[in-house]
């Protein structure tokens, strides 16, 4: 039989010392304790209970703040005197006679009598002169007479429409004016209503600002306490998150003594063969 007709199984004819049997991974040896140590320590932090904050969480109103408001709610609005103003007429019914002068006749009166006074002065020195010319009692002192009655009552005429007319202007005046302050009275109500209810409408925007800024305050302590267990938990995953701190073993499976046998057979094959085709 020849070298080439022994036949060795192949498996045995190139197998090696030992078998890849595995890979295992641990901590290094150099940074296990240190590692263990930390989790240890974030284990017992993340264990901890939540411990909240007791202390006011918004500033609240200040005193001037609670004497504005206090003040704005103490404001009595007459809401009732509130509208438009209907303006009088002059001409009205009993109107003309409320701006009338009461006095006007008491203060014509001494202008009338000393018109008359002056009128009977000129009536003695006409008839004076009548009697010293002898045509007293005459025609012509009829025509004087007559003449100065009529220049009497004109000029008492023009005493009291011109004593009149002042007044009724004075009057007409007055009522202008007067007209002119309801006017601007019920508008100054007007504008007062309106600043009251605006500054109460400012400061319920401002009191509800500050009591939502407390609610949203307390909103954001509940989720903090909420989401406290989460954020432990998320702390104790990150402990363990990118450590480069492993190290790999690679154990072999030792071979038998059969194993050994046939591979050392293998070899001695291997080289009789050679030596048989040189």
């Amino acid at each position: 039989m020849a070298i080439e007709d022994i036949n060795l199984p192949a498996s045995n004819l190139n197998s090696s010392v030992g078998e890849l049997a595995g890979r295992d991974t641990s901590l290094a040896n150099y940074i296990g304790p240190y590692v263990t140590n930390m989790l240890g320590r974030g284990a017992a932090l993340a264990d901890s209970p939540y411990t909240p904050y007791e202390g006011q969480l918004t500033a609240g109103q200040s005193p001037l703040q609670q004497q504005a408001f206090q003040g704005l709610a103490n404001l009595v609005v007459p809401t009732e005197k509130a509208g438009a103003y209907t303006p009088r007429s002059f001409t009205d019914e009993g109107v003309t006679q409320q701006y009338m002068n009461p006095y006007l006749q008491a203060a014509l009166n001494p202008q009338l009598d000393e018109a008359r006074r002056q009128a009977d002065i000129s009536a003695m020195k006409n008839r004076s002169r009548l009697t010293r010319s002898g045509a007293f009692g005459g025609s012509r002192q009829a025509i004087m007479d007559a003449e100065a009655d009529r220049n009497l009552q004109q000029n008492l005429s023009n005493i009291t429409g011109q004593g009149y007319a002042a007044a009724y202007d004075k009057a007409v005046n007055l009522f202008g004016q007067e007209e002119d302050r309801s006017r601007q009275g019920q508008m100054d109500v007007n504008q007062y209503i309106q600043n009251v209810l605006n500054a109460q409408a400012t400061g319920g925007r401002e009191q509800r600002g500050i009591e939502s800024e407390g609610i949203a305050a307390d909103i954001r302590q509940f989720e903090t306490e909420r989401d406290f267990p989460y954020q432990q938990l998320k702390f104790q995953s990150g402990l363990l998150q990118g450590l480069p701190t492993t190290s790999y073993g690679t154990p072999y499976v030792q071979p038998s003594s059969f194993d050994s046998t046939m591979s050392n057979a293998g070899d001695i094959l291997s080289v009789v063969k050679g030596l048989y085709d040189d």
